[in-house]
C-alpha cells in the first residue's frame, strides 16, 4: 500500500481545489497543558471538513467516460458533501445515500452542492444496499468514504501540510471512524515525519478500531451510541491493514469526556467544530502526563454541526 500512495503527488493534484487550512496555537493552552499544541483546522476547509481532500483526489483521477455517468457514495454527511463538491468541480452528477438521522446542516449542504439524496435507515447494511440500487439504476461510479487508496492518499495531504510547516510533532492525534484520515496520516508520517507517533482517537461507545487491533481482525461496531456522529462507522479491510501495521496506539474517551473537550475547544480555542473533533482533544486532556513537555498536533476534522447541538456545551 505504501508503494501506491503518493501523498505529495496528491497534494500537487488537489491544491488548487482546496484550502490550505491554518495551524493554530495558543500560549495559554500551551502553558495550561504543559506542552506545545498545534491545531490543524480543517473546519476551515472546503465544505468545512477534511473529506474534501480525499473525494477530490479520487474524482480527479477518473476517466471522462466514467465521470459522464456520475459518482455516488453513502455518507452521514461530510464525505457526501465532499463527493457533491467534487462532482460540481468536475462537471458531473453526484448521488448521495444518507442515513435518515444525518445532521440537518450536512443534508442542506449536499443539496446546495447539487447532490441527489436518497435517505436510508441508519445502518451500514441499509447504506450499502441502497447505494447498490442507486449505482445499478444510474451507472454512477462509487467513491468509498474511506476504504479506497485514492481517498486515503488525499486525506494524507492534511498531515502533509502540517509537516510542510516545518513541524515534526512528537505526537499527532487523529480521530478514527472508518480510518481513512488515520490511514492517510500514518502513510504521510511514515515518509515525511518518521519520528512522529500517530495515535488514533476513538469514542468508547464506538471502539471498533481498538477492539479490532487487539483481536487482530476486523470487529465491526455494533449500534454505536456516540455524539461523535462522524466516528460511528467501522474500519474497512484496507484501512485496518494500514492502521494495524503503523499506528502507535488507539486511545478511547467517554461521552462525558467528549462533551467536556468540545466545550473546552469552543471556549479556549474560540472555534466552532463538530463533536467528532473533540475526541482527540479529549484524549489530550485525559492523558496530560503522556503529552507533558511534548509537541502535539491535533487534526480538527470539521465544523459542520447543527446549531441546536451547540446547546449541549453552553
Amino acid at each position: 500500500m505504501e508503494n501506491i500512495v503518493d501523498v505529495s503527488s496528491a497534494y500537487e493534484g488537489i491544491k488548487r481545489f482546496i484550502t490550505k487550512t491554518p495551524l493554530l496555537s495558543d500560549d495559554f493552552i500551551d502553558k495550561s497543558l504543559a506542552c506545545k499544541v498545534f491545531f490543524k483546522c480543517e473546519n476551515f476547509q472546503k465544505i468545512h471538513a477534511f473529506k474534501a481532500r480525499g473525494a477530490i483526489n479520487a474524482v480527479r483521477k477518473l476517466p471522462d467516460k466514467t465521470l459522464k455517468l456520475g459518482i455516488a457514495t453513502h455518507s452521514s454527511g461530510n464525505h457526501g458533501q465532499a463527493v457533491a463538491l467534487a462532482a460540481r468541480l468536475f462537471n458531473t452528477q453526484s448521488y448521495i445515500v444518507m442515513p435518515e438521522n444525518s445532521p440537518k446542516t450536512k443534508i442542506e449542504s449536499v443539496r446546495w452542492l447539487g447532490g441527489k439524496i436518497t435517505f436510508c435507515a441508519p445502518t451500514l447494511e441499509a447504506r450499502e444496499s441502497t447505494l447498490e440500487r442507486i449505482v445499478s439504476e444510474t451507472g454512477a461510479h462509487f467513491i468509498h468514504p474511506y476504504n479506497h487508496p485514492d481517498v486515503i492518499e488525499g486525506q494524507g495531504t492534511c498531515a502533509y501540510e502540517i509537516f510542510q510547516h516545518g513541524i515534526e510533532p512528537d505526537y499527532l492525534l487523529v480521530p478514527v471512524g472508518g480510518g481513512g484520515l488515520l490511514s492517510g496520516t500514518l502513510l504521510a508520517a511514515l515518509r515525511y515525519a518518521p519520528a512522529t507517533k500517530v495515535i488514533g482517537c476513538e469514542p468508547a461507545n464506538a471502539d471498533d478500531a481498538l477492539r479490532s487491533l487487539r483481536a487482530g481482525r476486523l470487529i465491526p461496531v455494533d449500534k454505536p451510541n456516540t455524539i461523535a456522529d462522524a466516528l460511528r462507522t467501522s474500519l474497512g479491510e484496507l484501512t485496518f491493514s494500514i492502521i494495524s501495521k503503523h499506528v502507535t496506539d488507539i486511545f478511547t474517551v467517554t461521552e462525558s469526556e467528549i462533551l467536556e473537550a468540545w466545550r473546552w475547544i469552543t471556549f479556549h480555542l474560540k472555534v466552532i467544530v463538530e463533536p467528532s473533533c473533540a475526541v482527540p482533544v479529549a484524549v489530550l486532556l485525559k492523558h496530560k502526563e503522556t503529552f507533558k513537555h511534548k509537541c502535539v498536533a491535533i487534526i480538527l476534522t470539521g465544523g459542520n454541526v447543527d446549531p441546536d447541538m451547540l446547546k449541549l456545551i453552553l
